[in-house]
């Protein structure tokens, strides 16, 4: 672990990266929210989930700063009664956990077809490629909008309430995993030309373990990039779902939901419960992309660095 640790320090990566300051900035925000995010039972002042911390007296309290608020909630409350900035931090966990693991399943749905399609090429290749054309047609919020009421209704919104989170999570992740499929395809296309690709097959290894031992880890810088941007996507993927009302419940807030929960307050005075959900969703998504915008570039072989 150690010697892996000097390697990287010595890299370009890393080189390019102390001397990013957008950069250090976004992963600093990132890694900051990330803690903040997941450590949400220990640093909340309040459990927006536990029904003795709700007090419908309490709704719509403004922030400390503000006439009427008061030191016991520092952003205030929302329509509910809850302390807002608990609220904002399970939900931004919510958020997260989400889009990264509708991330996690377009990379394993895509990877799988890109590497097949671009390995073996011919009809096959056609057929993914096809396939993932027809699914890029689609606009992936409709399906989703579809699938949201046609389930709701089916199965009640109590019960949705409770399967709300692995729903968003399947459906960002199967509209999206072309694009995983079409990366990785360009890079299995142009790395199976490679020496070594030669060599392995004159070696005798079968077409498994050349493609997953020794293509794909080749093909893993534009999957990084791409990785984090569509973390990015999601998250703003479930925040719209949500927002529409088909995404996570009030119960259950995420910042999506938050977002939506507010708005209709936001012309009668009560701005924060809209505003600040939002203004945290924008930094989120905002270091994710300005990171991706950095590994893009600094893995980008084509760019000179002098």
């Amino acid at each position: 672990m150690t010697d892996r640790w000097q390697r990287f320090k010595k890299s370009a990566l890393f080189h390019d990266f102390k001397g990013d300051k957008v950069a250090i900035v976004s992963f600093a925000t990132l890694v900051l929210l990330f803690i903040c995010a997941f450590s949400a039972p220990l640093i909340a002042p309040y459990n927006p989930y536990d029904s003795a911390n709700i007090d419908i007296m309490s709704s719509e309290i403004p922030p400390v700063w503000m006439a009427g608020g008061t030191n016991d909630y520092l952003l205030g409350t929302d329509a509910q009664g809850r302390d807002l900035l608990s609220t904002m931090i399970y939900g931004m966990r919510i958020s997260i956990i989400i889009g990264i693991c509708a991330v996690a399943l377009q990379a394993v749905i895509g990877i799988i077809i890109g590497l097949i399609a671009g390995y073996y090429g011919g009809k096959l290749d056609g057929f993914f490629m096809r396939l993932a054309d027809v699914q890029l047609s689609f606009s992936y919020l409709m399906v989703a909008i579809f699938v949201s009421a046609v389930l709701q209704a089916a199965v009640g919104v109590g019960r949705f309430a409770e399967i709300a989170v692995p729903f968003l999570i399947i459906v960002i992740g199967l509209a999206q995993w072309p694009q995983y499929a079409r990366t990785v395809r360009a890079s299995v296309l142009a790395e199976k030309k490679k020496e070594y690709v030669e060599a392995a097959r004159v070696t005798g290894f079968g077409a498994h373990r050349i493609m997953w031992r020794h293509i794909l880890p080749n093909c893993m810088s534009p999957i990084l990039v791409l990785s984090t941007i569509q973390v990015a996507n999601a998250v703003m993927s479930e925040a719209a779902l949500s927002f529409l009302g088909l995404g996570m419940p009030v119960t259950r807030p995420s910042l999506g939901s938050l977002i939506n929960a507010g708005f209709e307050y936001i012309f009668s005075g009560s701005w924060w419960i809209t505003a600040f959900p939002g203004v945290l969703l924008v930094i989120l998504v905002l270091a994710v992309n300005l990171l991706g915008d950095f590994l893009r570039d600094a893995l980008n072989p084509k760019l000179y660095k002098g």
